[in-house]
């Protein structure tokens, strides 16, 4: 399970793959389920995150060396790897700036990553467990952070994440024409079938990587949306009731 060479023919969809993915959305309701007894579970779902969080990104680059592969693409500069420092950050401190970009960088991403994987192992060999491990762990981190610790994103953080997210893609492009190589996957599409596939090349990539970003952001807020409507309700219903008492 650890071999370069071993368990690979990774199929789309297939049972192992679809069987991962339920395991996330079952992972996602005990988040839910538990968190009406918060003051109960929620050190020890808050230490089991940050655990895997580290854990996933550091045996990746142990593997990666141990086994010949390491070369300057895997430096941790993509999106998962900031989404990880990110997520320790906010474990250790709060800060409402950092949550919105986390929010956006480690909800739909990770899971659109899972839906369509650069992967060429199959199930059980540790690359396919540790990708979808720690693709899984980023999203339930935000769920955590929304559930147990209250975190909320404002409409105009699409605005503000949206501009961040070009203001580092401009060092990062340039880091890739110096390094040839494709953090944020600014200098082509991934190697396997993914959804950037079909994004075209040249500057039509780079229009429909903007267009995809805004899209991605912009879907990534409604679920955030309708929980803080559903939040402003509960609030004017309990400000009502105090007023009639």
């Amino acid at each position: 399970m650890f071999s370069v060479t071993g368990m690979q023919g990774f199929e789309l969809f297939s049972v192992a793959h679809i069987a991962v993915l339920i395991v996330f959305l079952a992972a996602c309701c005990a988040l839910v389920y538990f968190s009406k007894k918060r003051k109960k579970h929620q050190q020890m779902i808050k230490w089991t995150l940050f655990i895997l969080l580290p854990a996933c990104e550091i045996s990746s680059h142990i593997w990666l060396f141990l086994t010949n592969q390491w070369e300057v693409n895997d430096l941790p500069l993509q999106l998962c790897s900031i989404s990880t420092a990110l997520a320790i950050y906010l474990f250790l401190k709060k800060n409402e700036k950092v949550f919105y970009l986390f929010y956006f960088f480690a909800t739909l991403p990770p899971i659109l990553a899972m839906v369509t994987p650069e992967m060429v192992y199959t199930f059980p060999h540790f690359r396919f467990i540790e990708y979808f491990l720690h693709h899984s762990v980023l999203p339930l981190a935000a769920l955590y952070f929304i559930l147990y610790e209250g975190y909320r994103v404002p409409r105009n953080a699409i605005l503000f994440t949206y501009i961040t997210v070009n203001i580092i893609a401009v060092p990062i492009f340039i880091l890739n024409q110096l390094l040839g190589t494709n953090f944020f996957y600014l200098a082509n599409p991934t190697e396997t079938k993914t959804i950037l596939t079909f994004f075209g090349t040249g500057i039509i990539y780079y229009i429909n990587l903007e267009i995809a970003a805004l899209i991605v952001l912009v879907i990534t807020y409604i679920p955030m949306g309708v929980l803080q409507r559903r939040d402003n309700l509960k609030k004017a219903d309990g400000d009502i009731g105090n007023e009639g008492s």
